[in-house]
């Protein structure tokens, strides 16, 4: 199956209001001129494709370096692709997809492609100038507490009922854990594998009858309902009120309201003390500068002889020092804000505290199936996505979205882990 519908491109015009970056293609000449150089450059020693608006490999060599299976780039509108890419690099390179000025016959192949060569796409002489290139994330994005609400919110209060048109019955927005090393193809197996990743992590927190657990961030209640059933107290804060309300829902229904409080509020205002504290894939969120606030909350709240269960998407450590600061296309569209950590980041977190990592389990594998689950489904979900009021602009953002994750897990640029942590 390919990464993007099948069809004649269709030009549309993005509304200005909603979508200033995307339905102007601002930028110089010059700085296109540079871009295309760069642009065929790399793909140039690719195993990709490029064609022009014709269909034809550009009289200049823009042609990549692939052959008859390598994934597809069909620009449409090289004037508008390479003003975007020259004045905003990735950003303008995620926002001419966005405007429809390429397409791709396998959109995650090509995005593999790209995460795997993301270290040596720009010539060394050229990574000398990034850091006058790149542009750093606004201050209005910090993870404050008045911030971070304001950044959730621009993600998880989108629509409940958007996020039901991918995820499976459990309403779990992170990475699933398969049977198979690789994880497993069939999407019926999402939910089950669903559930061993929530169990895994209870498991590692120790969480069982009797427990008080605190979870600090909600997503839809299942992690909470889950360890609810095996007779613990439940204590779940989120910062998102689209999702608090049908997480409440969901364990009213459930029949657990009196064992399960959903909270709207920041892990920076918390009181008591608990067993076992679990947090699935939140740390992503905090943002750099609130991490060793974050773990310090952690080390507060957890009552002697507690444990810890943290899953979090991870990036090597070198990449994270050396993309830290940069203001991304994520960023900007997706999640503001945030930064992926490494191990090796949250180890020195930790070492202001009493806790340290006693075990990890790393599965990038599984979150590239679990994401390839979530585009198949998004992609058979056009006409309903419509139907909640997103246009043709924001389908096309979320496609690009789940394509990117997917391939950044593909190429092993970003991995996944679960972690426990305990004082020892």
């Amino acid at each position: 199956m390919t990464s993007t519908r099948t069809r004649t491109h269709q030009p549309w015009t993005a509304d200005p209001e909603r979508w200033p970056d995307v339905a102007v293609a601002a930028g110089s000449p010059a700085r296109a001129a540079v871009a295309r150089a760069v642009f065929g450059t790399a793909v140039a020693r690719l195993p990709v494709r490029v064609r022009l608006a014709d269909g034809s490999a550009d009289s200049r060599g823009l042609h990549g370096g692939g052959g008859p299976a390598a994934p597809v780039m069909h620009i449409h509108r090289p004037r508008e692709f390479f003003r975007r890419f020259g004045a905003s690099g990735l950003i303008g390179f995620g926002e001419s997809y966005m405007a429809g000025d390429w397409d791709s016959t396998d959109l995650t192949g090509l995005l593999t492609v790209f995460a795997a060569h993301a270290a040596d796409l720009v010539p060394p002489g050229l990574q000398r100038l990034r850091r006058l290139a790149v542009r750093r994330q606004p201050p209005d994005d910090l993870q404050t507490v008045a911030g971070a609400r304001r950044n959730i919110g621009r993600h998880y209060d989108l629509s409940n009922d958007l996020f039901a048109l991918f995820l499976d019955e459990t309403m779990t927005y992170s990475s699933a854990l398969f049977v198979g090393p690789d994880g497993a193809p069939a999407a019926s197996d999402l939910a089950e594998a669903q559930h061993r990743k929530i169990d895994r992590l209870l498991d590692r927190a120790g969480v069982g009858p009797g427990c008080r657990v605190l979870e600090i961030g909600t997503g839809w209640g299942e992690l909470a309902i889950r360890a609810a059933r095996r007779g613990a107290t439940v204590r779940t804060i989120t910062i998102s009120t689209e999702q608090r309300a049908l997480a409440a829902r969901r364990v009213a229904e459930a029949g657990l309201a009196d064992r399960v409080r959903v909270e709207l509020r920041d892990y920076r205002d918390l009181d008591g003390r608990f067993d076992a504290i679990c947090s699935v894939e939140m740390l992503e969120a905090v943002g750099e500068r609130y991490w060793e606030t974050f773990f310090a909350a952690l080390d507060e709240h957890l009552a002697p002889g507690g444990r810890i269960g943290l899953q979090t998407i991870t990036m090597a450590h070198d990449r994270m020092l050396a993309t830290r600061h940069t203001y991304t296309w994520i960023h900007k569209y997706i999640f503001p804000g945030g930064l992926l950590p490494s191990v090796t980041a949250i180890q020195d977190s930790l070492a202001r505290t009493t806790l340290r990592i006693t075990g990890r389990e790393d599965f990038g594998a599984h979150y590239a199936q679990t994401l390839r689950i979530w585009r198949e489904r998004f992609g058979a979900q056009a006409a309903e996505v419509a139907r909640l009021g997103f246009d043709e602009v924001f389908n096309r953002m979320w496609t690009f979205y789940l394509c990117y994750s997917e391939a950044g897990f593909r190429a092993r640029y970003i991995d996944v882990s679960q972690l426990t942590l305990a004082r020892v």
